[in-house]
C-alpha cells in the first residue's frame, strides 16, 4: 500500500470517528446549569472540549485504522468470507 493511499484511508477513518466521538460525553447549559445566551440553541454544548475531543479521535481512529492495515496485510477477512450471505436456498 503507498503511503498516500495509507494517509487517505487514516483521514477517512479520522473523520468518520469525529463523528462518532462529538456526541459523547456532551452536556447542555440547562444540565449544567449555566445560563444560555439569548438565542443560544437548546442542544449547544456547554462543556466543549475541542482537545479532549481530538484525542480520543486520534487515539481511536488508529486503533481501527491499525486493524485495517492489519487485515490488509494477512487478510484476515477477505471479499469470500461473506460469500455465505450471496448464497440462494436450495430448495
Amino acid at each position: 500500500m503507498n503511503w498516500s493511499s495509507i494517509v487517505a484511508i487514516y483521514a477517512l477513518f479520522w473523520v468518520m470517528t469525529a463523528f462518532v466521538i462529538l456526541p459523547i460525553g456532551v452536556r447542555t447549559h440547562e444540565e449544567l446549569g449555566l445560563p444560555k445566551t439569548p438565542g443560544q440553541a437548546d442542544s449547544a454544548p456547554g462543556n466543549f472540549r475541542p482537545r479532549v475531543i481530538l484525542l480520543r479521535t486520534t487515539l481511536l481512529s488508529a486503533a481501527l485504522f491499525g486493524l485495517y492495515y492489519l487485515n490488509y496485510t494477512y487478510g484476515w477477512v477477505d471479499r469470500h468470507s461473506f460469500d455465505w450471505l450471496f448464497v440462494r436456498p436450495k430448495y
